[in-house]
C-alpha cells in the first residue's frame, strides 16, 4: 500500500450544531506515503457541505512542506465557527505526520 492514514482531534466551542454530535471535532487523512500529499480528507463537522469543503481544502496539499500554509489556507476560506477547532485538529494531525514521517526513513 502507498498511502496511510491519521487522525487529529481539537475541542469544538459552545454552540455549534456538531457539538451535540461530537465534543471534539476530527481531522482524518489518507496520505500519499512517499510525498505526503493529502489524497483524501474527512472530518466531523455536522453539515455534509462543511464536511465536503474541508476536503476540498485539504484535498492535493503536501504536508512534507509544513502545517503553516495550510493554517493560512483554513483562516482563509474557511469562516465557520469550528476554525479555532479544525486548526488544532489539523496541527494535531501535523504532530502525527511528524511522527510516522521520522519512521519511515
Amino acid at each position: 500500500m502507498n498511502t496511510y492514514f491519521i487522525a487529529g482531534h481539537a475541542k469544538l466551542p459552545q454552540g455549534m450544531a456538531a457539538r451535540s454530535l461530537y465534543d471534539s471535532v476530527t481531522i482524518t487523512l489518507e496520505l500519499d506515503f512517499k510525498y505526503g500529499v493529502i489524497i483524501d480528507a474527512s472530518c466531523t463537522l455536522a453539515t455534509e457541505h462543511g464536511r465536503e469543503y474541508i476536503r476540498q481544502l485539504l484535498r492535493g496539499y503536501s504536508l512534507d512542506e509544513g502545517v503553516d500554509q495550510l493554517i493560512e489556507r483554513i483562516q482563509k476560506y474557511y469562516r465557520g465557527k469550528a476554525s479555532q477547532a479544525i486548526q488544532a485538529a489539523i496541527k494535531d494531525v501535523y504532530n502525527q505526520f511528524e511522527l510516522v514521517s521520522t519512521s519511515k526513513i
